[in-house]
């Protein structure tokens, strides 16, 4: 069996959840999408869950892949949203389904690994203690989640970017304040 088939089968769900809830979707509309038959499915996935699992996994992987260095927060948090603000329609979907917590441990660890690139920009070669730096990127992790995860709860209603921008202006000099009181503590 051929891995175009199991990328036909992502692309048939994530088309399918632009258009209807997660609930609403049935392996015999997502094999008939993309043209395979049931067997095919079966044979990439065990059911409808674990196919949701492996896009949302590629997701995240393809988002932080494409990342650059993270030069500031704000760049941090728009990286950590893009797949909902590029498959709004599908994300709301997930967010509203049983499976959502498969979306958010996704979420989680792609808001660390986009956290974990802007740390080591923000801290660089600073020393400062190691359970420091871990409580500091795990605060910046929780905020970027806890914004997304919000947006997301209000039907994504506003301009996440723009909010992202404004945290950062309002909470500027924070994160520098921060390491300085880590490199104050080391001594």
């Amino acid at each position: 069996m051929s891995s175009s088939a199991r990328e036909a089968l992502k692309a048939s769900l994530l088309r399918l959840l632009e258009e209807r809830p997660f609930r609403e979707i049935t392996v015999k509309e997502i094999v008939q999408d993309c043209g395979v038959n049931r067997n095919t499915f079966y044979y990439h996935f065990k059911d409808i869950p674990a196919l949701l699992e492996e896009i949302i996994t590629d997701q995240a992987d393809r988002i932080i892949a494409g990342q650059g260095p993270a030069l500031s927060l704000a760049e941090c948090l728009e990286t950590a949203a893009r797949f909902a603000l590029e498959h709004r329609q599908a994300v709301l979907h997930i967010n509203q389904s049983a499976h959502r917590d498969l979306f958010e441990l996704c979420l989680m660890d792609v808001c660390r690994r986009v956290v974990e690139d802007f740390a080591a920009a923000a801290i660089g070669d600073i020393s400062i203690p190691p359970e420091d730096r871990e409580i500091l990127i795990r605060f910046y992790q929780c905020q970027c989640f806890g914004q997304i995860v919000e947006w997301l709860n209000s039907g994504m209603r506003y301009d996440i970017g723009k909010q992202f921008r404004r945290l950062c202006y309002l909470g500027e000099g924070m994160t520098e304040r921060m390491i300085r009181r880590a490199m104050e503590a080391d001594t």
